[in-house]
C-alpha cells in the first residue's frame, strides 16, 4: 500500500519535546520534497517545515524557527520532525505531504502527490 504515515505525537507539557516521524510504504521519499504542516481548529494551514529531496536545503516557518528541526534519512525512507521548546500554540494536528516548496510553506495551493493521516501534537501543562 502506498502511504505516508505520521507518529510521534501525543501530549506535552510547555517547554517539553516530541519528535514527529513521517514513514513511507510503497514508494521512495528520496525523489521528493517533503514538508510538515499544522492545522489547528478553526484556523487556516500553517507551513511548518520542508525539507529537499537530498537534504540540502531546508525551510523554518516564523514561528518554530529555532525550536524545530527537520531532518531526513532516506536509508530508512522516513523524514523527522523535532519539536524543542514546544508552546500550548503548537498545538495542532500534524502534516507531512510530499512536494513542499516555499510557496506552499507560505499558504500557496499544495498539490502533493501523497499526504498523512495526521498526529495531534497537544501542548499543555
Amino acid at each position: 500500500q502506498v502511504q505516508l504515515v505520521e507518529s510521534g505525537g501525543g501530549l506535552v507539557q510547555p517547554g517539553g519535546s516530541l519528535r514527529l516521524s513521517c514513514a513511507a510504504s510503497g514508494f521512495t521519499l528520496e525523489h521528493y520534497n517533503i514538508g510538515w504542516y499544522r492545522q489547528a481548529p478553526g484556523k487556516e494551514r500553517e507551513g511548518v517545515s520542508c525539507i529537499s529531496s537530498s537534504g540540502d536545503y531546508t525551510y523554518y516557518g516564523d514561528s518554530v524557527k529555532g525550536r524545530f528541526t527537520i531532518s531526513r534519512d532516506n536509508a530508512k525512507n522516513t523524514v523527522y520532525l523535532q519539536m524543542n521548546s514546544l508552546k500550548p500554540e503548537d498545538t495542532a494536528v500534524y502534516y507531512c505531504a510530499t512536494g513542499c516548496t516555499i510557496a506552499t510553506m507560505e499558504g500557496a495551493l499544495w498539490e502533493y502527490d501523497y499526504r498523512g493521516q495526521g498526529t495531534q501534537v497537544t501542548v499543555s501543562s
